[in-house]
């Protein structure tokens, strides 16, 4: 027992960064620990501001989920750069070359600000369009528009504590990321009550209160990645001359990026015609099913952790020569992963009208909130070697196959499922939420299929 408190307690204070000798186990330990406390952390910014927000309005529910189903787009961009910078770093680390993974967390921020300043200015512009495209009445585009507005100003930081957080990953310093996730949430959760409802001298300032929070914890949050950076991890101490352009660094990362951000702008995209088809069917059907989404990307957290643990590992041991070891990796991390979710899968369906009920007491958005639950779950034995075996491509630098498989996986087979079962067929929601698990667990087998082939260990980045 002293053993396993010594290793956690490593884990924790990020103590080690290369993972190419040794156990596998303790090396799947000790990146997945940190980085599933990432997971959580970062899952807490939708979850506390849902939690708060459903205290509101129903209409101010709705705002939150059809504004973040279009900024997932921004997230689209973020983990295709976070993809990136872990591919690129974790093989830099591998070939012990710190100088050129110094060079390439330089690279990873100047893209980001590149990428992100155009979508904020736009998305600040256009943002009561957003909500009117997406199928939202009169009261909640009055609601949600500066709401949307600042969601879409703090893009930069969006996408920078992403792509930070990719590059301290990639290195092996999960805990650096993990410790700037804690800091963003716990102003967060601070600073949410207190701009929603208001305090002291403080107005209520409802759900643009909720958006101001999260913008001003996940500052903080890039600010502590950026002074780590810098002042204390000592492998990754990068200079300012480290944030010139390097022509070949920046066209290579691109190329990563390009993949990573396709596939999760597939997959993203694919959720929001899914909620575009739910709007059909009123307020309360959006709000069960944002509510139900949140609580599923919370749970599936610790699985991410792994999946992104496998992908360090499989970046790492590539760059040292040893795909045997790399493969290796993936299958344990996904083994592990199978037994953690198929025990959750049970308790979120026993137990999923009281968990949507804690965050709201309508009775229409329980019942849609506690079937998506109870659908979406059913998948969760595919989704656990989907993800992992999908990251570990990724880590790889191989993006193109993720990409292609989502493409097929989502917009071929999800959505026009979604659209007949619901609209065709008259199932309504249900329908939608059938096609979720459905589409996942062929995304599952075929990305099994094409890991087996092998062919990611030939991928240079």
């Amino acid at each position: 027992m002293k053993k396993w408190f010594q290793l956690l307690r490593q884990a924790l204070s990020g103590s080690e960064e290369s993972f190419t000798d040794g156990s596998i186990n303790r090396a799947i330990f000790l990146l997945s620990v940190p980085m599933i406390m990432e997971m959580v952390m970062e899952s807490l910014f939708a979850v506390v501001d849902i939690f708060f927000v459903s205290k509101v309005s129903i209409e101010a529910v709705a705002t939150v989920g059809l504004t973040e189903s279009v900024i997932t787009l921004v997230y689209s961009v973020a983990i295709g750069l976070s993809t990136a910078a872990t591919a690129t770093i974790a093989r830099r680390i591998g070939e012990e070359n710190m100088a050129q993974a110094r060079v390439a967390i330089g690279q990873v921020i100047l893209i980001s600000l590149a990428i992100s300043l155009p979508i904020a200015v736009a998305g600040f512009v256009f943002a009561g369009d957003v909500l009117s495209t997406m199928g939202a009445d009169p009261n909640v585009i009055k609601t949600g528009t500066v709401f949307a507005q600042i969601q879409f100003l703090s893009a930069p930081v969006v996408i920078l504590l992403y792509s930070l957080s990719g590059a301290l990953r990639g290195a092996g310093a999960a805990a650096t990321a993990m410790r700037s996730l804690i800091i963003a949430n716990c102003l967060n959760m601070i600073l949410g009550p207190t701009l929603i409802f208001g305090f002291g001298i403080i107005p209520a300032f409802g759900v643009t209160g909720a958006a101001i929070a999260t913008a001003l914890g996940r500052s903080i949050g890039v600010g502590y990645q950026l002074y780590s950076l810098t002042r204390v991890n000592k492998a990754l101490a990068f200079v300012w001359a480290d944030l010139k352009p390097h022509k070949e660094t920046i066209v290579s990362m691109l190329k990563v990026a390009a993949g990573g951000t396709g596939q999760f702008l597939v997959s993203s995209a694919s959720w929001i015609f899914l909620t575009r088809i739910l709007a059909e069917f009123g307020s309360d059907v959006v709000a069960g099913y944002t509510i139900a989404i949140r609580v599923i990307m919370f749970t599936l957290l610790p699985a991410w952790g792994l999946a992104n643990a496998a992908a360090t590992l499989v970046g790492q041991n590539l760059g040292a020569g040893k795909p045997e070891r790399a493969e290796i990796s993936v299958w344990k991390c996904a083994s592990y992963n199978l037994f953690f979710l198929l025990g959750l899968s049970i308790l979120m369906f026993a137990g999923a009208e009281s968990i949507i009920g804690w965050f709201s007491p309508n009775i229409e958005v329980i019942h849609t909130g506690k079937l998506a639950l109870r659908v979406l779950c059913l998948g969760y034995g595919f989704y656990a070697y989907s993800m992992v075996v999908i990251q570990s491509l990724n880590g790889a630098g191989d993006t193109k196959t993720p990409t292609v498989l989502n493409l097929i996986c989502f917009w071929l087979l999800e959505i026009p499922l979604a659209y007949v079962l619901a609209i065709f067929f008259a199932l309504g929601p249900i329908g939608v939420f059938i096609s979720v698990p459905v589409a996942e667990s062929i995304l599952a087998l075929l990305g099994i299929w094409r890991f087996r082939m092998g062919k990611w260990k030939t991928v240079k980045v």
